[in-house]
This record gives structure tokens, C-alpha cells and sequence, in this order.
């Protein structure tokens, strides 16, 4: 890997670098994309099968689009019996996890005659993209079902794009009967996304959109969005492993190739103050890469987007983390706790040379769904809040609003808004 000192000019490079991976630079896109959501907005489930046999190889009729109860018991039958036991582990970290994130309507009276108060009302239909074809993501089904479950949802619309013989990956739909999927249909790409968006004769309009995909399925949220909620437009993925000398290089070695492996755009960046250790993490990642089954894809990101990045100090070390938000930061250190609390700016942030970044990915409960490519700075980790709305409660008593209607009728004055102030005169005008 890339051995740099950190410098102004150093810094500014892998920042316009690590930028470029942004789906705002993927406009040569967009127009095509804009013609599926239009065509499927205005055509529905006709538009929607033509783009899947286009883009997908996939002839499906519109009454196999919906997975039956057949297939979800098949494909129990199929499933490694191993790996069902570990989802359902998984399933039971990540509720427990995204329960304690539940907020409750609360109302308060903060004098007599006034009664103010927030109402937490879940979302009534939420649609789920899950990737598909030749990979096989349950992890994802996990993280974007379980949390709309506990947040109380009452239709999960989940979409997947099937294989060429019209079927979806027994584990894709194990985990999505486990965590909760009401519907599963055969779909995806832009044209999934449009059929949620808008509805479809199929498929039901959906209030919000949450899941990962490709460019064009990323670009399709961003272009229905308005329409419908979205979670966030997913960048490729990205760790950042802060360390100092008391860091086994291998196990640091291990997990910035754990990323890198995701795809050519994926980003891994080790951050320390120590060339010796720098130097022996380098030596660590030539030597797994060599072993690892995806080493071609491995060697491109890092040609592309790895780093190692030697800081003067601490104070510097933290300071370009921060300003990279990373998707993923692992800070294995002498005393890592100590430093999560000079963070300001991350996805998700494991602690401790055994908090391995997989484990968040899978199993120990946060979700996996995080901000990509600097938007950590001001967005979060997928939870229980992206599945809820809050309505404001506000009641004033005759007497209570007698108190301050001249006060509001001033306000609404000094704005121009006469109407505004004649909604409050009015009721004591005699």
C-alpha cells in the first residue's frame, strides 16, 4: 500500500480523490434513469417487466413476480441449516440492539390551560431493495427489515432482482421471512425503485425507500425522492483503522482488506503515527492479498483508493479523521476509548484490536447501513428513527391563549401576516 506523511497538500488530494467516488459524478447516468422511473410511473408493471428482461435476462410474468409461500418453505429446505442458526442469532442482536433506540409519544403541561406534546406515529408502508442476481446479500435483508419491524411498520414491501431461472437465493429468502418482509417480489434496478416509488398494479406505492444497489438504483432514489422518503444514496463502501505502535500489524492488515475486497470504489486507509508500523502492515496486506480469492478486485481498490497516512501526532491523526467521516473507523490504540471521544465523525466506530469491522456488517447488532464517502459528518447509521414520524401536540386553554395573544398577533404583524394576526384577535374581539 501507498505510504504517505501527512501534509496540507497530501490531505487535500486523497479528499478530492476519495470525492470522486461520489454518485453525483455519475450524471452520464441520469438521463437513463429518469426515462425507466418515467416510463414505470406512467406504464407500471408492463415498463417494470420490460426493463427486467432488458437489463436482467429475466422473462417473468406479472403473476410470478410475487414470491409464494411455496418458495419461502423451499427454500428453508435448502438453506444451510448452520447458516439459519446463525441469522436467527444475528436477528436477535440486531432487534435487542434497535429496540433500545424506541422513542415514545410524550405530552407535557408547562402551565395551566397548555398542554404541548410530540406523537411518534410509525410509517404505514415501507419498501426495502435488497441486491441480487449473482450476489447474495442476507446481511442487507437484516439491517432494513429488523429496525422498520420494531419501529412498528406495518407493510415491508421487499424487492430483489431474481436470478435467470425467475428464483432468489434461499438465504436472501430465509432471512427476509425471519426479520419480517410482509411481500417479496422478483424486481430490481431503477425500475424496482420507480415501482415502489409510484405503485404499481403489482406492487404497492411505498412511503419510504431504504436499501442499498447499484449506480442506477442509487440514482433512482435520488430521483424519486420527493415523492417518497429515502435513507440515504449509498456510496461504495470505506474503513479507516486509526492505530499506534501497540497494534498487531496483521490483525490491522486484515481488516483494511476486509473492505477492499467489496469492490474496485472500496476504500481503506490505515492512519498512524509509527513508519515502523506503517511499513509492517504494508508487508502484512501483500502477503494476505496474495491468499485472498478476490485479489484482483483487492488490488485494484487499494491501487485506487488505499493509503497509509503517517501523522505528526495524534492531534493530526484525529484531525484527518474527522475530516475523512468514515463509513467504517476502527481505533486500535492504547486507549481507545479515549479517543472515540475526540471523534466527531463517523459511521460506526469499533473499539479494541478484537472489534473486528465484519462484526458489525453481520451479527453483534448496530446496523450496517451507514453514511459513505464524508456524509458522516451529517447523516447516521440506519435505526428505528428512519421508520417513524413525529406530529408536534399543541392545546391552549381560552385563558392560556388570553395571556399571550398579543404577543403572536405582534409577531405575526412584524411578518405582514394580518391574516395570521386576526386568527388570534379575533377570538377575543369582544
Amino acid at each position: 500500500m501507498r505510504i504517505n506523511k501527512l501534509t496540507q497538500t497530501s490531505t487535500k488530494d486523497i479528499l478530492t480523490t476519495l470525492l470522486k467516488r461520489s454518485t453525483n459524478d455519475y450524471d452520464e447516468y441520469q438521463n437513463t434513469v429518469n426515462e425507466i422511473v418515467k416510463n414505470v410511473r406512467q406504464n407500471g408493471d408492463d415498463a417494470m417487466l420490460s426493463y427486467t428482461k432488458q437489463f436482467d435476462n429475466v422473462q417473468i410474468a406479472k403473476d410470478e413476480l410475487l414470491v409464494t409461500k411455496d418458495e419461502i418453505e423451499k427454500a428453508y429446505e435448502l438453506i444451510d441449516t448452520k447458516l439459519l442458526e446463525v441469522i436467527k442469532k444475528a436477528i436477535v442482536n440486531i432487534r435487542a440492539y434497535h429496540e433500545k433506540q424506541l422513542k415514545n409519544s410524550w405530552f407535557d403541561c408547562p402551565k395551566d390551560g397548555i398542554i404541548l406534546g410530540q406523537k411518534i406515529t410509525a410509517l404505514e408502508t415501507v419498501g426495502v431493495y435488497v441486491p441480487g442476481g449473482k450476489a447474495v446479500y442476507p446481511s442487507s435483508v437484516l439491517m432494513n427489515v429488523v429496525p422498520a419491524k420494531v419501529a412498528g411498520v406495518e407493510n415491508i414491501i421487499m424487492v430483489t432482482p431474481p436470478g435467470k431461472d425467475k428464483t432468489i437465493s434461499p438465504s436472501t429468502l430465509v432471512a427476509a421471512n425471519e426479520a419480517g418482509a410482509d411481500k417479496i417480489y422478483k424486481v430490481g434496478g431503477a425500475q424496482a425503485i420507480a415501482a415502489m416509488a409510484f405503485g404499481t398494479s403489482t406492487i404497492p406505492k411505498c412511503d419510504k425507500i431504504v436499501g442499498p444497489g447499484n449506480i442506477f438504483v442509487a440514482l433512482a432514489k435520488k430521483a424519486v425522492f420527493g415523492h417518497v422518503s429515502i435513507d440515504s444514496i449509498a456510496g461504495p463502501s470505506e474503513v479507516l483503522v486509526l492505530a499506534d505502535e501497540s497494534a498487531n500489524p496483521r490483525f490491522v492488515a486484515a481488516d483494511l482488506l476486509s473492505q477492499a475486497e467489496h469492490d474496485e470504489l472500496a476504500c481503506s486507509i490505515l492512519v498512524t503515527c509509527d513508519e515502523e508500523f506503517a511499513q509492517k502492515v504494508s508487508v502484512e496486506v501483500d502477503e494476505f492479498t496474495e491468499k485472498l480469492s478476490r485479489k484482483e478486485i483487492i488490488n485494484k481498490s487499494l491501487e485506487n483508493y488505499g493509503n497509509i497516512l503517517i501523522a505528526s501526532d495524534k492531534q493530526q491523526a484525529i484531525d484527518i479523521v474527522n475530516e475523512i467521516a468514515p463509513e467504517h473507523l476502527e481505533i486500535v490504540t492504547k486507549n481507545p476509548f479515549e479517543d472515540m471521544t475526540k471523534i466527531k465523525n463517523a459511521g460506526a466506530i469499533f473499539l479494541g484490536e478484537y472489534s473486528s469491522e465484519p462484526l458489525g456488517d453481520y451479527f453483534a447488532g448496530p446496523n450496517h447501513v451507514l453514511p459513505t464517502n464524508g456524509t458522516a459528518k451529517f447523516f447516521s447509521a440506519l435505526g428505528v428513527d428512519d421508520f417513524i414520524k413525529r406530529s408536534s401536540i399543541i392545546s391552549y386553554s381560552k385563558d392560556a391563549l388570553y395571556d399571550v395573544y398579543k404577543d403572536v398577533a405582534q409577531f405575526a404583524e412584524c411578518e405582514q401576516l394580518t391574516a395570521h394576526a386576526n386568527s388570534v384577535k379575533v377570538r377575543f374581539e369582544n
